[in-house]
């Protein structure tokens, strides 16, 4: 560390020295790191990974979160978590699980910021019906296009396309998956696992989104206290509530549960993996790689309560008659958007009419529609086939 004025500056070498002394020999090291497509100078005070994290916040995709669905449409409740406030919830998941394993929370931050900045308009729904629509066009993955979205679409930098992110960071994001996403294919990243980083965020992003489900759930009045009975983690955790505060109305005593849920499988994930990279001799950040599947999960025990709790979720709430209209609708918003561009590439603004000449007209509009937010989409879809008349 450097004096300057009184004090002492941190630089990144003093970070990078940190980590080595304090983190678990197969941790993802900033120093190791693979680097970047394009070289650039190394920042002063932050390390490869804080910078990455810094460059997603900043980043318009980032921005755009606020403003799409996670399962409520947007302009359903001011309350309802959208998909900005998931990944803020996955992000704490992630560095707590990764703290305790020794691993690299900026990293794993970093990946846990960036890891849905590739969804759709009007979640799993928009998903769907670009991939339905670029079926014979290239396909559509939201992973795939998470990292097209970080390597080519964003713009704010004039020595390089997207964001340059490390190689690390780019091959959590490919590798994403949990139950409901697949990971990209390519042949950029090896077969097999994620870094153990991004093993832990594709956890962290299932455990946020079972527990705030359940919470938006009941908040909505799909959900009942009565109807959760059946779920046997369910069930323990609101025993463990009850325990611990005597006098719950139904309000507190679904956010108690659902908060003994989040904290039960955080605990369970942190000691089964832990045990499994102890057990497999994993000594280095290359020996994860190596292995068949993913270290970091839950035991075979909780997977299989955990597996119960999202086969209810996906019965009573995804397929629940209103969340079905609203998922219904947005799938017309979007093909309808997507054809009325693909049909006459006119209409696109000059950047995106740009683009179309250089990637072709369907993938320069499944990037177009894919950045939308909700409220865009909605808003475009009433000038193109609703506009108002003029007084």
């Amino acid at each position: 560390m450097t004096a300057a004025g009184g004090g002492t500056e941190v630089l990144r070498e003093d970070l990078e020295r940190r980590e080595r002394e304090t983190l678990a020999p197969y941790a993802a090291f900033s120093a190791k790191s693979a680097g970047r497509r394009y070289a650039e100078p190394e920042a002063r005070f932050r390390t490869c990974y804080q910078r990455d994290r810094d460059r997603i916040i900043h980043c318009k995709a980032f921005r755009r979160l606020e403003y799409k669905t996670q399962v409520f449409l947007n302009h359903e409740g001011d309350h309802y978590r959208t998909r900005l406030t998931h990944t803020i919830e996955v992000a704490q998941i992630a560095r707590s699980i990764a703290r305790s394993l020794g691993l690299n929370e900026d990293l794993t931050e970093a990946v846990s910021l960036a890891h849905d900045v590739g969804h759709t308009p009007f979640g799993h729904s928009g998903e769907m019906t670009l991939r339905e629509l670029m079926a014979e066009h290239g396909g559509f993955e939201h992973n795939a296009h998470g990292l097209r979205v970080v390597d080519v679409l964003e713009s704010q930098y004039p020595g390089f396309p997207g964001l340059n992110l490390t190689r690390e960071v780019r091959h959590c994001i490919a590798k994403h998956n949990t139950r409901w996403d697949e990971p990209a294919a390519g042949e950029e990243f090896p077969a097999g696992p994620a870094p153990l980083e991004g093993q832990v965020v594709d956890v962290a992003d299932s455990i946020a989104y079972n527990h705030h489900d359940l919470l938006d759930g009941l908040d909505s009045g799909i959900l009942t206290l009565e109807a959760l009975h059946e779920v046997d983690v369910w069930r323990e955790g609101e025993e463990r509530a009850r325990a611990a505060w005597t006098d719950l109305d139904a309000d507190q005593l679904g956010k108690q549960t659902a908060r003994q849920l989040i904290g039960a499988f955080v605990t369970d994930v942190i000691e089964h993996s832990a045990g499994e990279i102890q057990r497999a001799g994993i000594r280095t950040g290359r020996d994860a790689l190596a292995r068949q599947g993913d270290l970091v999960r839950h035991s075979d025990a909780v997977q299989a309560k955990k597996a119960a709790l999202e086969d209810f979720l996906l019965r009573t709430l995804y397929r629940d008659y209103r969340v079905v209209r609203a998922t219904n609708s947005a799938q017309r918003f979007v093909r309808a958007i997507f054809c009325a561009y693909t049909d006459d590439p006119r209409q696109l603004p000059p950047a995106h009419r740009q683009w179309a000449e250089e990637v072709g007209a369907h993938r320069a509009v499944c990037d177009y529609v894919a950045g939308m937010t909700d409220r865009y989409a909605q808003d475009l879809y009433i000038r193109l086939f609703h506009p108002y008349p003029r007084l």
